[in-house]
């Protein structure tokens, strides 16, 4: 449950935020709604989320993982439904996606992605725990520019994580939404109209 009222006060900026949001993902953002009541702040992550959108030197599929990674090392429930949500529109395999909390037990993963997932783990660790061999592999199979965004992205990604789990912001939903429906769960649909 939030820590915080998610109706803040229904200024200008926050109608179109909420239009936004509506047309955008569906519904409105729960931190977009806890931010608000911080006006300048929320109007603050707006232009930080727009700028980290136009960050394409790392593989989109890469920079989910690593997002997905250190969400689940923070235990933001917000940030795994939104993430699952993001990453299958992207195209990233509903099955990388749902083995990132256990990624050290899937098959599912290259050499690579689970570079990445322990480097995203590591880096979110208090103090983090990022070793030299680690960022060197790194380093060399995605260059320098891909590492440095790599780096970024999971500070964002802690940044999202730490202020959502802190407000007490959980699930809305999105995952539900995009998964598909088992058959047994539609010949049961079936059978009851």
């Amino acid at each position: 449950m939030a820590r915080i009222s998610l109706t803040p006060r229904r200024t200008v900026f926050f109608r179109v935020m909420e239009w936004y949001s509506k047309r955008t993902y569906g519904k409105v953002l729960d931190p977009g709604k806890a931010l608000a009541h911080h006006p300048r702040l929320l109007w603050t992550d707006v232009r930080l989320e727009q700028a980290v959108a136009k960050w394409n030197k790392l593989d989109r599929g890469l920079k989910a993982l690593a997002e997905m990674a250190a969400a689940a090392s923070i235990g933001c429930s917000w940030c795994m439904d939104f993430g699952y949500w993001v990453s299958r529109e992207q195209g990233v395999a509903r099955e990388k996606l749902v083995d990132v909390p256990r990624w050290r037990d899937s098959d599912v993963y290259t050499e690579l992605e689970r570079d990445v997932m322990e480097y995203a783990e590591a880096m979110t660790a208090t103090p983090p725990e990022v070793d030299d061999d680690l960022a060197a592999r790194l380093v060399g199979r995605l260059g320098e520019p891909a590492f440095v965004e790599l780096t970024a992205m999971v500070a964002v990604e802690n940044l999202r994580s730490r202020i959502n789990s802190a407000l007490g912001l959980t699930s809305q939903g999105f995952k539900e939404s995009c998964d598909v429906p088992s058959t047994a769960r539609q010949a049961e649909g079936s059978s009851a109209r």
